[in-house]
């Protein structure tokens, strides 16, 4: 999945002119419950001002509260201005810049703003992907790393007409073993499926209801 498939684009996102002030800044952030808000001069981006970096900077600014709300300008505090995306990157690879920062910028081929890509949607991509917004069985277990392991798994949840809600797998370095976590939706047959999964080479390490 890519960037741009998540992407909030821009007449969706919430903005702000680069010469409103902070007071500004900080209604809307209240209003609409983020933590962040693209600057923008037009369709120019100029980065993000978030709430941590409006305290942070007050508290260095040495000017009285009023002042620092009605004067300052969130284009004297926005960051991130080179810290941006295209659209065409893979999306897992957000995360880690995402982790201390509520959201980035995609800019179009033309440099122009075109929307966002946030910390929330991100996580809630993750969520999906291990199945977490759906009650099932989460079935953890290991399998040898040979040709045909993953279509002889498939085979057997077919044959058992299981229904797969995720499927992830790990250690994707290790020329020898893998770990797999799969969840399926809860059925009688179950504990028949997991002794199937078993026998034909697959150890079980944790089954989990969730």
């Amino acid at each position: 999945m890519f960037v741009k498939s998540v992407m909030i684009p821009r007449h969706s996102s919430y903005t702000i002119d680069h010469e409103s002030s902070i007071k500004e800044a900080l209604e809307k952030l209240e209003e609409h419950h983020i933590d962040g808000l693209p600057v923008l001069d037009g369709d120019t981006y100029l980065g993000v001002v978030t709430r941590y970096r409006i305290y942070e900077n007050y508290f260095n600014a040495g000017q009285t509260k009023e002042d620092y709300l009605q004067n300052t300008k969130v284009k004297d505090i926005a960051t991130h201005k080179d810290q941006y995306l295209k659209g065409n990157e893979i999306f897992e690879k957000t995360f880690l810049s995402l982790k201390d920062f509520p959201l980035l910028a995609v800019l179009d081929e033309k440099q122009k703003f075109a929307g966002i890509v946030t910390r929330f949607d991100v996580l809630n991509q993750f969520q999906s992907a291990f199945g977490m917004n759906k009650p099932g069985v989460r079935i953890a277990f290991t399998a040898s790393e040979t040709e045909g392991r993953l279509a002889r798994l498939s085979e057997i949840a077919h044959q058992f007409h299981e229904h797969i809600i995720s499927i992830v797998t790990f250690d994707e370095t290790d020329k020898l073993v893998r770990r797999i976590v799969m969840k399926i939706e809860k059925k009688d047959n179950i504990q028949k499926f997991i002794e199937k999964l078993e026998a034909s080479g697959f150890r079980i390490l944790d089954v989990h209801e969730d």
